[in-house]
């Protein structure tokens, strides 16, 4: 038995076909709730544990088999949003079984399977049922990263395309540098670590000493370790371990504090230490979906925040995600890959010898010039955007939206807002009260993600 899916009041212009996760499992959870059972998912990483509470039709219900399909999308929500090596499932056998069999090496989330397990926690993936009262209590408990502005400090960002550094003398920064590389050209790790190194050098120089480094790029990092990135991919697996640590190397060869995390997470802290609040979740609109969060407590969780691959659209036909191989994920609908996909429904020809950003570019002026088709995909970008925050508000605390990211320039921008306004004052009204979105502006480009990162690590007392 299939998941009932529902028609959301606003369809986005050019996906009369888009059935949002969100209205599908609020919908779900209202017929469960007056005979529903307790069902706890749990998810084990790094000396971690999360716990999230649902209720599922109990069995021998008629409507049992609705459960599967129920649990199976808000788990795989749950993996992409905070990680897991073990995932726990306490109140039904039967949906730890069907779980089991998906997640596994010859299943249907095989990808999940073998990435969570070997590629980022380093060991097999298991679901493990259990009875309610045997699920191990919720252990999490984030780090309050960033914010400390005093002493000579660089922060760095490794992006696909350039790699940015500057030094940063309490909080204001003195020098910046951009240099271009091509990182995922580059099959030998010695490339890698002698890039970052001769950044970290030429900021150095600016400075009469260094007291800490921090970091960001894209990808995930545990405890300063790439476990996997994008911008690594040229790396045989063989060597990749001289990845993973060279920032521990680089750690130890300069003698001082250093962090690197995910630069979804230094953009949600940057957003927070302009706008002076906590509970900020930063979504980029790029090539990709990337976000970061900082919960209500200032703390960065370590959670993987990757969106761009968890579902927000539970139409049976929604795009095919192309690395993971799963449907409706964000990376489609959040990212200059959702205009590529919409432009021939706009009317809009693309030519296929450009780069991606050149693409990019011919829809934006297209936009700017007030094309019709092309204002279309923006505002069914905003459609989708909106139906997307009302789903991740039911998984983290939010009290601000940071949207950035280069699909948000110009006119784009202001049709996102308003695509997302529209959603929320027609089937969550309650969110208009309680999430504030932001573009950025100039308060926001005060805090900038250098001086961000090189805010992460604290310094002892006494080399300041």
């Amino acid at each position: 038995m299939a998941l009932q899916l529902i028609k959301p009041k606003l369809s986005p212009p050019l996906d009369e076909g888009f059935r949002p996760a969100v209205l599908a499992n609020q919908n779900f959870q209202r017929e469960v709730n007056a005979e529903g059972t307790v069902l706890i998912i749990g998810l084990e990483r790094s000396g971690e544990f999360s716990r999230f509470e649902i209720k599922v039709y109990p069995q021998g219900h008629a409507k049992f088999g609705s459960n599967y399909q129920y649990v199976e999308r808000i788990i795989k929500f749950l993996l992409w949003q905070r990680g897991g090596h073990t995932i726990y499932i306490a109140g039904s056998e039967k949906i730890a079984d069907h779980i089991r069999k998906i997640y596994s090496a010859t299943g249907a989330r095989k990808f999940d399977f073998d990435f969570m397990g070997k590629q980022v926690y380093e060991k097999d993936l298991r679901v493990i049922a259990c009875a309610l009262d045997e699920m191990p209590a919720s252990f999490e408990t984030g780090k309050l990263l960033g914010r400390n502005l005093q002493g000579h400090r660089i922060g760095f960002d490794l992006g696909a395309s350039d790699r940015k550094v500057s030094a940063v003398i309490d909080g204001n920064p003195i020098f910046s540098e951009e240099v271009i590389w091509e990182p995922k050209k580059h099959a030998d790790p010695s490339y890698h670590y002698n890039e970052i190194m001769q950044a970290l050098k030429t900021a150095a120089n600016k400075l009469e000493r260094v007291d800490a480094i921090g970091g960001s790029s894209a990808g995930i990092y545990i405890d300063n370790r790439p476990m996997v990135a994008s911008l690594f991919r040229g790396i045989p697996k063989e060597r990749f371990d001289e990845i993973r640590n060279m920032f521990l190397r680089i750690k130890d060869e300069l003698g001082v504090p250093l962090e690197v995390i995910n630069d979804g997470d230094v953009t949600a802290l940057a957003g927070s230490m302009s706008i002076g609040e906590d509970g900020i979740l930063g979504i980029a609109l790029g090539s990709s979906e990337a976000a970061g969060y900082v919960n209500m407590d200032g703390k960065i969780m370590g959670w993987l925040n990757e969106l761009a691959f968890a579902p927000i659209d539970y139409n049976p036909n929604a795009p095919i995600e192309e690395w993971s191989g799963d449907q409706g994920c964000g990376a489609s609908y959040f990212s200059q890959q959702c205009v590529f996909r919409l432009a021939p429904k706009a009317g809009i020809e693309i030519p296929n010898d450009v780069t991606d950003a050149e693409k990019l570019k011919i829809v934006q002026k297209k936009l700017e010039e007030g094309h019709e088709g092309a204002t279309k995909i923006w505002q069914s970008m905003g459609i989708y955007l909106g139906y997307g925050i009302a789903h991740y508000a039911e998984f983290y605390e939010i009290k601000h939206v940071l949207i950035l990211g280069r699909c948000t320039s110009g006119k784009g921008g202001d049709l996102l807002l308003e695509g997302v306004k529209k959603v929320f004052e027609t089937e969550f009204p309650e969110l208009l009260s309680k999430i504030e979105l932001h573009l950025p502006d100039e308060k926001i480009r005060r805090v900038g993600q250098s001086v961000a990162a090189a805010s992460l690590p604290v310094i002892a007392e006494e080399r300041i």
